[in-house]
Parts: C-alpha cells; structure tokens; sequence
C-alpha cells in the first residue's frame, strides 16, 4: 500500500514541549503513524509516514496546535513506509547549532522560492552555501555551491566566523534538504551583522517538487535523506543508495563493490577503525536479521 511522506518544520514557541509531546505521540500512535519528530521550546521539526488518507487529519492537528500552515508541509509518496517505527524526541533546539539565543521566528533571511532559486544564484555578487553535512553534500549538490566541510551543522558558526571574510561584500544564499537548517543559518548571520542573507525556500526538497528534473536545473547527484529511503533524485523517486549499519554512512554501487564493503559489518568508511567486540556485535546482528527474514519468508 502506498503511503504519505510528510514533512514539516516550525520555529514557534512551545510553553511545555514535554505536554506538547504527550498529546502529539497520542495522537500518531492512534492512526499508525511512523517517523522521527523533535520538539522544543524554539518549535517542531519533523519527518513522517501513513496512510494517505489519514494525510489531511494529520495536517490539521499539526496546524491547530503548533501553528503550522499548508506552505509548511512537503508531501511526496512512497510504495511503504520509509520509517520502522515512531520516535518522538524532546530537545534544547530543534535543530542543533549550538545557538539557543538564535531566533529565527524574530529574524531570518529572505526565502528564493524555487522557480527562481537557480537564476538567483548564477548571478556573481551571489554565494551560494550548502548548510549540510559533509557526507550529503558529497551525494549531489547545487553546482557552484560552497561546501563548509562539517561533519554537523553544530560546525557551521564555527566555520563561518573563520571563514566569512572571504565573502566580503557578497550576497549569502543557503540551502539545506528541508529548510530548518538554512532558516537557523541566515538568522544567525543577521545577528552576526548581515543584512543580505538569502535561503531556498522550503530546502531541496521542495526544489525538487517546483523544479523537478529541468534541463536548466542547476541540481548534480541526490539528496541524502534521513529515512529508509536514504537518497532521493530530482523526481522524489528513492535513489540507489544503501546505508552502513556499522557507520550509517550512505554506500553507491561503487561502494558497495569495494574490497572493504561486507554488508551488515563494514565499508570503505568504517574499515578497520571498530574493536573485536564490535564486529562480533555487528555479526551477531546481522546473523539475526537474515534468520528473522527467513522465517518470515517461510510463512509468507
């Protein structure tokens, strides 16, 4: 059965996330909803996965109590649910800078709204700055776009202080899968005295569903996203990818035929850097994963 994949992000201030979370896990459960949501005092920032037709009754109550509007959600389908189960997590921010006095429901930069986004960063006085990972940026990118080389957005002020003299007098643009990581980033730019901070509205993703696959799309490779889908293209469609479960670190083909690559133990990442126990761990799991599958199958 096909399901909804549902996301969502909003900087809004919640008195008691903890009473937030109650209602909201309740809520899920009862209509079989899987998916990863962080709450906090700063708002709610979440991914998750159902029934097509529970879609609409999801957004209302997310609309009713944490302020969310229809421009919030990206939807897309998927032939199952890309979540094994539901996990809802209270947090000091929803996503982690390292910031808590960073507001972006006070300020923030100037959203490009996708058909635009590409024409906007060709031009020369403009920079363009992937907020992600290190790791996601090597999956596909937008061509041009600065690569921070963080191995967690918790990094980013970090680099820009020592890095923010090399765009004296440009234009900042910045990007993210969803766009919670961008909003965060150009608000703590403006506190850091920018006025020209600019941010592709609703992320990569939402490029994704406004501009598609276009010939003139300035888009190379996938989108790492955090679900079991892993990757998506520029058609939302899941990419060919795979993760580690040794170091949760997203293999291609070419990885996966690498010498050092034994599924379920390790890849070209992780080799050679765990101890005896940890494989033995990482083999015992993967002994019982196969068995699991295979009584399952027998009983199919």
């Amino acid at each position: 059965m096909k399901k909804a994949v549902l996301a969502f992000y909003k900087f809004v201030h919640l008195q008691n996330p903890h009473e937030e979370k109650e209602k909201l896990l309740s809520f899920l459960k009862e209509i079989s909803t899987v998916g990863t949501i962080i709450l906090g005092k700063e708002g709610i920032n979440g991914m998750c996965s159902l029934d097509i037709a529970k879609l609409e009754k999801t957004k209302s109550f997310l609309q009713r109590n944490f302020s969310l509007e229809n421009s919030d959600f990206k939807t897309n389908v998927s032939p199952s649910d890309v979540f094994k189960k539901l996990s809802i997590r209270v947090k000091k921010e929803i996503v982690m800078l390292g910031h808590p006095e960073i507001n972006p429901a006070v300020s923030v930069g100037t959203y490009i709204e996708p058909e635009e986004w590409d024409t906007f960063i060709s031009k020369k006085e403009v920079v363009t700055i992937d907020t992600r990972n290190d790791f996601e940026v090597e999956l596909g990118t937008f061509k041009g776009s600065v690569n921070p080389k963080t191995a967690s957005f918790h990094e980013f002020s970090k680099w820009w202080r020592d890095k923010s003299k090399f765009f004296k007098d440009k234009k900042i643009a910045m990007f993210c899968t969803g766009g919670i990581r961008c909003e965060k980033a150009t608000s703590f730019l403006k506190s850091e005295g920018l006025d020209e901070v600019y941010h592709l509205k609703g992320g990569i993703l939402n490029y994704f569903d406004k501009v598609g696959n276009s010939d003139k799309s300035k888009w190379r490779g996938d989108c790492f996203v955090f679900d079991q889908r892993v990757t998506v293209n520029p058609r939302l469609q899941p990419g060919d990818y795979e993760i580690c479960h040794a170091c949760r670190y997203p293999l291609g083909l070419n990885d996966r035929n690498h010498v050092h690559y034994e599924k379920g133990i390790s890849c070209h990442n992780c080799f050679g850097t765990k101890t005896e126990k940890k494989i033995s761990s990482l083999k015992e799991r993967k002994k019982q994963f196969e068995l699991t599958k295979d009584r399952t199958s027998k009983n199919e």
